[in-house]
């Protein structure tokens, strides 16, 4: 091996190991700034988290309740008609016996 040939070698050799120590940072870097760094961020991300989740939990159960209000005003509303239904029905009766009384009044 000439001296060249030594220089190339040493200069690969370092340049690999510039690569893997760089990328040996790199990964580093990325984990740990995670952990340490920007905990509160996530921090500050797991509180919007929490508070997102309250408030979807109270628009259910606001929802529910108002779905339920309605139903009930439902029920009433329908009842209400089939009262009203069946009062005009027999108010129908009524004034057809009516009807039929007075025309056998003046025919008979």
């Amino acid at each position: 091996m000439n001296r060249t040939e030594f220089i190339f070698a040493i200069a690969i050799i370092l340049f690999i190991a510039f690569v893997l120590g760089w990328l040996a940072y790199w990964f580093l870097h990325r984990f740990t700034s995670t952990a340490g760094g920007d905990m509160s961020e996530l921090d500050r991300l797991a509180q919007g988290l929490h508070e997102a989740e309250e408030a979807r939990d109270e628009a259910i159960e606001y929802f529910q309740t108002r779905e339920a209000d309605l139903t009930n005003r439902l029920s009433q509303t329908e009842a209400e008609l089939r009262a009203a239904m069946d009062g005009l029905r027999n108010a129908r009766e009524q004034n057809e016996q009516m009807r039929s009384y007075i025309d056998r009044m003046q025919n008979g």
